[in-house]
Formats: structure tokens, C-alpha cells, sequence
């Protein structure tokens, strides 16, 4: 019995190891090539910061780290390294070109995606006018923002999320919170 532990102990500190082990990187005179396996980039990508990177390429950054993140990931949260990623690489872009719709719109839909949800609220009410599906997106976070003010005993903060979330879309959240208040 207790071998197997050790064994167990002992291959699960290997994962561990091999989950967290640094990109290998390839000699200065070889092609970058190589892959890691915790972020799916090549090595030469680890000196590319998306400070470095125009605002085109950043927004491409951000959508191909997502798609990694929903594979790798079962629930999407910022602290998680290809959310991180996808969601500074967005930022990045939506702040070197502000006036891309796009850009801001795809950042206030990471935010969200990742229950960042005082950034997705204010990203959905800088974007202005919002097609349905961004509406729904901006009430789930006023609803959450309201109900997290709700718990904290912030009832006016409370009212003005639930208001603002209605006037973007109703919701069953949303009217309940409204009825608690």
C-alpha cells in the first residue's frame, strides 16, 4: 500500500513537473521552432510581449489564445495562462487603436467570458450602442455586479447595475434582484 502512494505521489509530481516546465528554446542559430506545451507558442513568440506587437497582430494573439483557453480549460477564469494571455493581448490591442469597435468589443467579451465583471461592465458602457448578443452580454454583467453589491449590503449600487443591465436586456437575474431591492 504504501509503494503505491509513493508511485502515485511520484507520477503525479512528474505531470505536475511536466505541466509547469519552461518552453525549451532552440540555439540562436537554429530556426524558432520549437513548441511549449503550456501555451502552444514557439520560443521565439516569448520575446514577442504584445507591447511589441501592432494592434492587428495583438487582436489575432487574443483570439488564438482563446480558442486554446475553451480547449484547455473547463471554466474560463483570468488567472488561468492562456486567459491571461488572450485577455492582454486584447487589451492591448483595443488600447493601441481605441477608436476599433472590434478590438474593444472582442476585449469586453473576454471580460466577460472570464467573470472579470467590474471590466465588463465599464467595457460594454464605453462601447456604446451594442448589437443583441453584446446586450446580453453587458446585462449578465450588471446582473452579476448587482448581485455581488447585493451580498456586500450596497443596495443603490445594487439598483443602478440592475438598471442598466434591464436597459440593455431583461433578464430573469436581473428581475429578481430587482425584487429584493
Amino acid at each position: 500500500m504504501k509503494k503505491t502512494l509513493m508511485l502515485t505521489a511520484f507520477a503525479l509530481a512528474g505531470l505536475a513537473a511536466a505541466q509547469t516546465a519552461p518552453a525549451t528554446t532552440a540555439p540562436a542559430t537554429a530556426p524558432m521552432t520549437t513548441t511549449s506545451t503550456v501555451t502552444g507558442t514557439t520560443a521565439g513568440d516569448a520575446m514577442m510581449t504584445p507591447a511589441t506587437l501592432s494592434a492587428s497582430d495583438n487582436f489575432a494573439r487574443a483570439q488564438e489564445y482563446a480558442v486554446q483557453a475553451d480547449v484547455a480549460y473547463p471554466a474560463p477564469f483570468y488567472d488561468r495562462t492562456l486567459w491571461k494571455a488572450a485577455v492582454d493581448h486584447s487589451y492591448f490591442a483595443a488600447t493601441q487603436e481605441a477608436g476599433n469597435r472590434d478590438y474593444n468589443a472582442y476585449l469586453a467579451q473576454l471580460y466577460t467570458k472570464t467573470q472579470w465583471w467590474i471590466n465588463a461592465y465599464n467595457a460594454w458602457n464605453r462601447l456604446g450602442d451594442l448589437n443583441e448578443t453584446e446586450k446580453q452580454w453587458a446585462s449578465l454583467s450588471a446582473a452579476k455586479l448587482a448581485y455581488i453589491a447585493l451580498q456586500r449590503g450596497d443596495r443603490a449600487a445594487a439598483r443602478t447595475y440592475v438598471e442598466k443591465g434591464l436597459s440593455w436586456a431583461d433578464s430573469a437575474s436581473l428581475q429578481a434582484i430587482r425584487s429584493r431591492l
